[in-house]
């Protein structure tokens, strides 16, 4: 039997940092995978050449397709929201994180209901490391479930310890900024005995590898050293090691000891 998996990200490029191997291996075994994202992340940082002859909305849009594209995803919507940034001014009026929450929470059910969505994955309750509009795609995302009545919500999110080994092992090979150090986050994403699933995605690393650098963007910048750029510069073992698994939390399932490998094991 095959299901519909509507994967719900803030901006492009998320969804393949977060969930690009869950996407592809749920692609591969013949479910519908369907991309949203809340906003065109026009505020991201990219050198000036990037956006030469076009704006950056417009690129990142066309990378987030093509990024779609070789994880197998069927659709993609761009719900079209103003990006909240990360500064002292996000949340400004027009921004995602600051939109009243039934109005994207309807337009989101509208989609839920017209492809009849078996899941639907968001983030965790704190956002990952708190970006508003990660927060936002939270809470938008739950409403959204309740009221188009979708089964099965899951979290994306990250193992915190596992991040923070990962971050210690490949050490030698981040950037010397604060922002690679694993002290960082103590407190972010999620608590390993809170996760319900871990789901080995190595075989198909290859397309997330390669769906990471489509967001080219994201690699550049006149300022500091981008993740994305460090994270595709990885030596294989390293980047085997810290991508090779993916994490959800599941509403309404208590963790087990050992957390499940399947992201529709409710629904089989």
């Amino acid at each position: 039997m095959t299901y519909t998996i509507v994967c719900f990200h803030a901006h492009p490029d998320d969804e393949v940092l977060l969930m690009g191997g869950t996407m592809a291996r749920l692609a591969s075994e013949g479910h519908r995978v369907i991309v949203v994202t809340a906003t065109t992340g026009e505020r991201g940082l990219a050198a000036a050449g990037v956006t030469a002859d076009r704006t950056l909305a417009e690129v990142r849009v066309d990378e987030l397709k093509r990024s779609a594209a070789l994880l197998g995803c069927a659709r993609v919507v761009v719900l079209g929201y103003a990006d909240s940034g990360s500064g002292s001014d996000a949340g400004s009026q027009n921004a995602f994180a600051a939109v009243p929450l039934d109005e994207p929470a309807r337009r989101l059910c509208a989609l839920l209901q017209d492809e009849h969505a078996d899941v639907l994955t968001i983030y965790d309750p704190v956002g990952g490391y708190g970006h508003p509009d990660h927060v936002q795609v939270h809470r938008v995302g739950r409403r959204a479930a309740e009221l188009a009545g979708t089964p099965v919500v899951l979290q994306v999110t990250v193992d915190r310890k596992a991040l923070q080994r990962a971050l210690r092992l490949v050490r030698w090979f981040a950037p010397r900024t604060p922002d690679f150090r694993a002290a960082r986050f103590a407190d972010s994403y999620t608590h390993p005995l809170d996760i319900t699933h871990k789901v080995n995605v190595r075989g198909f690393l290859s397309q997330k590898r390669a769906a990471m650098l489509i967001h080219s963007s994201q690699a550049t910048g006149d300022g500091p050293v981008r993740a994305m750029r460090w994270f595709t510069r990885l030596p294989w073992p390293l980047f085997r090691f810290a991508f090779g698994h993916e994490w959800f939390v599941e509403q309404g399932r208590r963790p087990r000891k050992r957390p499940l490998d399947d992201v529709l094991a409710s629904l089989r």
